[in-house]
């Protein structure tokens, strides 16, 4: 059990990372409870599969920490990876009782887990859970159609470069300049930007020796200047949702 799964084990919301910004960011008392009552946490190694494509979902949740894949397979075989889960997405869809895509950890994931059915009574009852999970839906649809324009127009420096700071952005610490794990090998990266491999690492050494980002160890990255990496995404600020 990692230190974080312990923290949660004793002491719950209270403790949880992603408190204000999940489904229940805006429930006090008795609704924490009754979350409480129908709600566990679960964890998986990095490539463990999560939920396969199809298969049956008992539960709803929120990813706590870590990243995970959604990927689609089609009719011959193949698979495309069409999105990530990172902390406080969401996974599942109420309402419906097969996962649509394959969910498989990335990294070490835990996600906090309702009952789906105990879930979809308390939406059904509590509209402001219910606008949270729309609110979030809708922030998810915008992603969606921003990457349709990273990987329709941008240009492969601008993909990884966008890439990196959804991950920065997502799951840096505050303070300082800004630093995470990558949650993707290089080919997992080639996968989802549609490039190959040696293209992702060429963008990466030149985004480096530009100053741009520092690389730690196997996967650490630092940006000092977070408008400098939005400007070689081809966006700034304002731009695209990457929240």
């Amino acid at each position: 059990m990692s230190k974080l799964d312990l923290t949660l084990a004793t002491e719950g919301c209270a403790a949880c990372p992603i408190r204000h910004r999940a489904v229940c960011a805006s429930c006090e008392g008795e609704e924490l409870d009754r979350l409480a009552a129908m709600k566990s946490y679960r964890s998986w190694r990095a490539g463990e599969t999560i939920v396969m494509e199809g298969e049956a979902l008992s539960f709803v949740g929120s990813v706590v920490s870590g990243c995970a894949t959604l990927t689609r397979s089609l009719e011959d075989g193949r698979m495309q990876m069409v999105g990530l889960l990172m902390p406080s997405d969401f996974v599942g869809r109420p309402g419906r009782a097969t996962a649509p895509y394959e969910v498989v950890a990335a990294t070490d994931v835990t996600l906090c887990c309702f009952r789906r059915s105990e879930f979809e009574t308390m939406i059904d009852d509590t509209p402001h859970v219910a606008n949270r999970l729309l609110e979030m839906s809708l922030d998810e649809l915008d992603a969606a159609r921003d990457w349709m324009l990273v990987l329709g127009r941008k240009t492969a420096r601008e993909k990884v470069a966008t890439l990196l700071a959804i991950v920065l952005r997502r799951s840096a610490v505050s303070g300082g300049p800004l630093r995470a794990e990558l949650p993707l090998t290089r080919e997992a990266m080639a996968t989802y930007l549609g490039l190959t491999i040696e293209t992702v690492s060429r963008q990466m050494t030149a985004l480096r020796k530009a100053g741009i980002i520092r690389l730690e160890g196997k996967r650490g990255v630092i940006c000092d200047d977070l408008a400098v990496l939005l400007m070689e995404a081809g966006d700034d600020e304002d731009g695209m949702n990457l929240a």
